[in-house]
């Protein structure tokens, strides 16, 4: 038994047993690759994929036990070799954080720039996925933290903490009528299309189901992802804005005004996420640690000796909160 054959079976699990993808990712060929799955079989006394001629079809009930301790097995070699590097080279490594475009584009540069000049050997590598794309990558071993609104709960191999509230905002140009009409209420920003994000994005499902409540349905006239996209139409006068509070400077979106509105819309939670029996090294605990400076190495070196943790669940980390606002 040696690594490379239980690379090779975790590939062809994650490229769903084609055999072709799977040669493709581990740059090999696929005789090698049905080779590589044969011996370990022959090895183990086990056959993992069950078959049709040559075609894998999918795991065996044995199978799926085997792919489970494969998993663990290749992500302690990860951590051995992570705690090799951390020994030998403290301040030098690579950190791979997935998250998405609002993270990445305005609550991540002066994290980064901080980390960076602390860290100059460091090499950080920022991924920007789809939420739902987030937890993949961390259990893949694709990346070693996740950072999002949604989508990180739901999956028991993580351990998953809130970093700090938010709130939406609504925004208009200057001069808009809505910004005489006093407090803001769901009945009068539902009288003007809405451009937000797409469902699933930054907090949206809070908007959706803020509207529902109240019996409403207002004409939510273009969605995107990028609160960028959200601003620049607003700016053109084809509807009012509803955007995560930090994506709105008024430095910089001096058209606009921005409204509060977290009397409308539930308050929303930004996670970090890792996978569970990761070997911390000094700096991700320290990246972690400038994200949201209430995650502290003890916080989340318990967390990860313990159950996932969430708004709630555990006393220290449910207190945790920030400014989200972009910070220059």
């Amino acid at each position: 038994m040696n690594l490379q054959q239980l690379r090779t079976v975790r590939e062809a699990v994650r490229h769903g047993c084609n055999l072709t993808a799977t040669a493709d990712a581990l740059h090999t060929s696929q005789p090698g690759v049905s080779r590589q799955i044969r011996e370990l079989e022959q090895e183990i006394g086990v056959e993992i994929f069950r078959r049709y001629g040559k075609r894998l079809l999918g795991l065996t009930a044995p199978g799926e036990t085997v792919v489970a301790i494969i998993e663990r097995l290749l992500h302690e070699v990860e951590n051995l070799r992570r705690a090799s590097e951390e020994h030998a080279n403290a301040r030098g490594g690579q950190l791979v954080v997935a998250t998405t475009h609002t993270q990445a584009r305005y609550v991540m540069p002066a994290v980064v720039s901080e980390f960076k000049r602390e860290y100059p050997d460091v090499r950080l590598v920022l991924q920007q996925c789809r939420p739902e794309q987030i937890a993949g990558e961390l259990l893949s071993g694709s990346a070693d933290l996740g950072i999002a609104t949604e989508s990180l709960l739901d999956f028991p191999e993580l351990v998953v903490l809130p970093a700090y509230e938010w709130s939406h905002v609504v925004v208009v140009p200057a001069r808009h009528p809505l910004l005489k009409a006093g407090r803001l209420g769901l009945a009068r920003l539902s009288e003007h299309p809405l451009i937000t994000y797409d469902p699933g994005f930054t907090g949206r499902p809070h908007i959706d189901a803020a509207f529902a409540r109240a019996k409403l349905r207002p004409e939510i006239t273009l969605t995107a992802m990028d609160a960028d996209v959200i601003k620049t139409y607003v700016e053109l006068g084809l509807g009012v804005g509803i955007v995560a509070e930090m994506a709105f400077d008024p430095a910089r979106d001096r058209a606009l005004r921005a409204i509060p509105a977290a009397h409308l819309f539930e308050r929303n939670f930004t996670r970090v996420a890792l996978r569970k029996g990761t070997y911390l090294r000094g700096f991700m605990l320290a990246f972690l640690e400038r994200f949201s400076p209430e995650l502290s190495a003890a916080i989340v070196r318990r967390a990860m000796g313990g159950a996932s943790t969430g708004p709630g669940r555990t006393q220290a980390a449910a207190r945790t909160t920030r400014d989200p606002r972009p910070r220059h």
